[in-house]
C-alpha cells in the first residue's frame, strides 16, 4: 500500500461527497488526497492548485479531462467517480487503487521477467487500447502511473491526456516526462496514440532491465538519446521483444498501435482492431497471478471487427482509413450485434479472410495496406505495397503447419479437449468441476447459458422459446463480449437463483434484483434503477404531492408503503401489475408505485402515453449473479459493464425498450461492488 502522509494546515477536510483522511502526493497540476464516502468507496482525489483556479485555460484543460476520463472503459484503468469543476476548488475523484508505483516496485525488488512481465504488458498495452478507443492520447505514460495492485496493473493520472479532435489532430502543446517522452513530442510535431506507444515500450524496457532506456545526466542527453539511441531489448522473450523494440521505433508510422500490441502479446491476429473480448481477456491474463498464462491460437478469442456496438467500429481499427485520404473514417455501429435463441443459439459475426500478416523489420505486423497504423497529421505516410510478399508468406505457412501436422499425426498424436480429462464435459451446463470459471467454459466451449426472468414485459419476457426485454438485450451483450457464441436462456424463479448457479446449472444470473447478502457473487450493478412513480401522460400529476388524496394500485410491493411514507394516498389492492395498469388504464387509480424499470416495461406496450415521476424513493441495483467462487467471471463482467455505459448501449438499450415513457434513466456507471 502507498505511503499517506496526514493533512496539514490548509488542507481541506472535505471534497464533494468524500471526506479526506490524507495526502497520496503531489503533482504539477495539483495535490491527490484520500477520500472515503458515505459508501465507503475510496477515491483518489486530485485537487488543482489555488494558483490554476483563476485560470481560465487550466481550468479548460480540467474539463477536457474530465470529459475524457468518462468515456474511457475500466480495462486496467481507474475509473472517474466525481469531479467538480465550478467551485473554487475544482477536483476530479478516481478509484483508488491500492498499489505500488511500478518505478518503486522494480526499484525495490529488481527487474521482472517471464511471466510478471509478459502480464505487466499485457496489462498495460489493454489499459492503452481501451485508452486509445475513447480518442484520448494520455501523455505522460511511465513507471510512476503505472500501480501494480492485487488484480494486475493499472493505469492512472489522464491529468494530461488530450482528445483527439474530429480532424485528427492533437489540440495542444507537448506535455510529459522526459526519460519517457517520444521524438516527436521533443521535437514539437503533432502528438498521437503512436507517442503513447512510444512511452508504453519504453517503460517496459525498464520494467525488464531496471535502467531507465534513455537515462541521462541532464535534460539535453535524455533528450538526445531518445532521438538516437537504441534500446537493447535482447533480454526479453519473443514475441515481447520485436513488439517492444518496434514501439521503440523513431518514426511514428513505423510502431504498432495499442490494439496491435495486445493481440500480438495474446497470440491473435493483429490485422483487426481488439475488440471487447480481447480487451476482457487482457484483463484476466493481468490479473490471474495463480495460472501458468500461455497465448492461445490465433481468432480464439471473439474478435468481431464491425461488429455493432463494439467497442471498436471497423473505422477505428488498427491502420484503418480512406485510402489516400490521409484522414480517418468515423463511422460507429450501434445496438447488439445478431442473435438468436435456444435451439441455434448466439451466431458469430466473424471477419472476411484476411492474406497473412506482413511484418516490418522488427517482427511485428505492419499496418495494414495503405494505411499507417493512427490516424496522421501532415503528409499521408506511404503505403508499402507487399501483396507478393503477403502471398509468398501465406504460402510458406501453410505448408510448414500441413508438414507439422502430417508429422504428429503419423507419430499417433490425437488432439484431446483437456490434457486431464480425455471425455469433453457437458457443454450445456454451467462451469461445473470442469471449468474453473464460466470465462473459462466460454474460452473453451463458445457456450454459456444464463437465468433470467420470463414474467416482465419490456424487461424480461417469454414468449414460447423466445426472451425478450432490456434484461435479455443486456444479457446478451454481456454474453457476447465475454466471447459466447452461443447463449441459451433459462427461466428461473427469485428462488431457484442461488441454488441453479451453485448446481452449474446456469452460468449467470441476469434478472431484475437487487444486491442482497445471499451465497451469490455479484458484479455490477448493471442498471440503478430506483421505486417510482408512474402515472398518465396529461393527468396533472406532476410531483408526489400531486397524489395527496389520490388513489393508487397497491400490489404486494414496498413501494406502496414508500409513497404512504411521503403522501397521504387511497391504496388500492391488486394482485400484479397487469392488474394495476388495467386500472391506470380505465382511470380506477391515479398512480401506480414500483421499480421504475418494471413500470416502463409495461407502460410502454401500451398505446396510451404514461409518464414515471422521478421522485426516486429508493435505489434498486440490478446486478448480475455468479457464483460465489468465480472472482475471475466477476472481474471480466464489470469490465463489460463499465465499457456498455463508455459506449453508449446503455443509453441506446433504455431508448430502445422504454422510449414510448416520459422516463428519466440513469445513464452514468454505478458505483460498482467489489468483487
Amino acid at each position: 500500500m502507498p505511503q499517506i502522509s496526514p493533512l496539514v494546515a490548509g488542507d481541506p477536510t472535505e471534497l464533494g461527497s468524500f471526506r479526506l483522511s490524507g495526502r497520496i502526493g503531489e503533482g504539477g497540476q495539483g495535490i491527490v488526497y484520500l477520500g472515503v464516502n458515505d459508501k465507503d468507496e475510496r477515491a483518489a482525489i486530485k485537487l488543482l492548485h489555488v494558483k490554476f483556479t483563476g485560470d481560465t485555460i487550466a481550468r479548460s484543460r480540467f474539463a477536457r479531462e474530465l470529459k475524457a476520463a468518462k468515456r474511457v472503459a475500466s480495462f486496467c484503468t481507474a475509473r472517474v467517480m466525481e469531479a467538480d469543476l465550478d467551485g473554487n476548488t475544482p477536483y476530479i475523484a478516481s478509484e483508488y487503487i491500492d498499489g505500488r508505483p511500478l518505478r518503486e516496485v522494480v526499484e525495490t525488488d529488481g527487474p521482472l521477467t517471464g511471466t510478471p512481465l509478459d502480464r505487466l504488458a499485457i496489462g498495460t498495452a489493454t489499459a492503452l487500447t481501451a485508452i486509445h478507443h475513447a480518442s484520448i492520447v494520455h501523455r505522460d505514460f511511465k513507471p510512476d502511473n503505472v500501480l501494480i495492485a492485487a488484480d494486475g496493473p493499472r493505469v492512472v493520472d489522464f491529468g494530461i491526456a488530450r482528445i483527439i479532435d474530429s480532424t485528427g489532430t492533437i489540440t495542444s502543446r507537448a506535455i510529459g516526462t522526459p526519460a519517457y517522452m517520444a521524438p516527436e513530442q521533443i521535437a514539437g510535431d503533432d502528438i498521437g496514440p503512436y507517442t503513447d506507444v512510444f512511452s508504453w515500450g519504453a517503460t517496459i524496457a525498464f520494467a525488464a532491465t531496471g535502467t531507465v532506456a534513455f537515462e541521462g545526466k541532464s535534460i539535453a542527453v535524455v533528450l538526445n538519446r531518445i532521438l538516437n539511441h537504441e534500446v537493447d531489448v535482447s533480454m526479453m522473450q519473443e514475441p515481447l521483444r520485436s513488439v517492444v523494440s518496434a514501439a521503440l521505433s523513431k518514426a511514428p508510422a513505423e510502431r504498432p498501435s495499442a490494439d496491435q500490441i495486445l493481440l500480438r502479446l495474446l497470440g491473435q491476429s493483429s490485422t483487426v482492431g481488439a475488440s471487447t473480448a480481447v480487451l476482457t481477456r487482457g484483463v484476466q491474463v493481468a490479473s490471474d497471478d495463480t495460472t501458468p498464462f500461455t497465448r492461445v491460437s490465433a481468432g480464439s478469442i471473439t474478435d468481431q471487427p464491425g461488429r455493432k456496438g463494439s467497442v471498436v467500429p471497423p473505422s477505428h481499427t488498427a491502420g484503418a482509413r480512406t485510402a489516400g485520404s490521409g484522414a480517418p473514417s468515423h463511422t460507429a455501429g450501434s445496438g447488439a450485434g445478431p442473435v438468436e435463441q435456444r435451439a441455434t443459439g448466439q451466431r458469430a459475426v466473424t471477419a472476411p479472410p484476411v492474406p497473412a500478416v506482413t511484418t516490418g523489420a522488427s517482427g511485428v505486423p505492419a499496418p495494414p495496406e495503405g494505411g499507417a497504423p493512427y490516424p496522421m497529421t501532415g503528409p499521408a505516410v506511404p503505403a508499402r505495397r507487399r501483396r507478393g510478399k503477403v502471398w509468398a508468406g501465406l504460402a510458406t505457412a501453410v505448408a510448414l503447419i500441413t508438414a507439422a501436422a502430417l508429422a504428429l499425426y503419423l507419430n499417433g498424436w490425437q488432439p484431446l479437449p483437456f490434457a486431464d480429462d480425455p471425455a469433453p464435459p457437458d457443454e450445456t451446463s454451467g462451469p461445473g468441476p470442469s471449468f474453473a470459471s464460466v470465462v473459462d467454459k466460454v474460452a473453451q466451449t463458445g457456450k454459456i447459458v444464463i437465468g433470467v426472468k420470463g414474467d416482465l414485459p419490456g424487461v424480461a419476457l417469454q414468449n414460447g422459446d423466445e426472451f425478450q426485454g432490456f434484461d435479455i438485450e443486456m444479457a446478451k451483450r454481456i454474453a457476447t463480449e465475454l466471447g459466447a457464441k452461443e447463449t441459451t436462456f433459462v427461466r428461473l424463479g427469485r428462488d431457484d437463483r442461488a441454488s441453479a448457479l451453485d448446481e452449474g446449472r446456469v452460468d449467470l444470473v441476469v434478472a431484475t434484483y437487487s444486491i442482497d447478502k445471499s451465497e451469490v457473487r455479484f458484479a455490477g450493478p448493471y442498471y440503478l434503477a430506483h421505486q417510482d412513480i408512474l402515472v398518465r401522460a396529461g393527468s396533472g400529476v406532476e410531483s408526489i404531492d400531486d397524489l395527496n388524496g389520490k388513489r393508487i394500485c397497491a400490489p404486494n410491493s414496498p413501494s406502496v408503503g414508500a409513497v404512504q411514507d411521503r403522501v397521504k394516498v387511497e391504496p388500492v389492492a391488486a394482485s400484479d401489475y397487469a392488474a394495476c395498469m388495467d386500472m391506470l388504464r380505465s382511470g380506477k387509480v391515479d398512480a401506480v408505485p414500483g421499480d421504475d424499470v418494471i413500470l416502463a416495461g409495461f407502460a410502454a406496450r401500451e398505446n396510451m402515453r404514461y409518464k414515471i415521476l422521478g421522485v426516486k424513493l429508493t435505489n434498486e441495483r440490478y446486478a448480475v449473479g455468479i457464483r460465489d467462487s468465480d472472482v475471475k467471471t466477476c472481474k471480466a463482467v464489470k469490465a463489460v459493464i463499465a465499457d456498455l455505459y463508455a459506449t453508449g448501449f446503455i443509453k441506446q438499450l433504455v431508448t430502445r425498450q422504454f422510449g414510448k415513457v416520459d422516463f428519466e434513466a440513469e445513464l452514468k456507471v454505478p458505483a460498482m461492488e467489489t468483487c
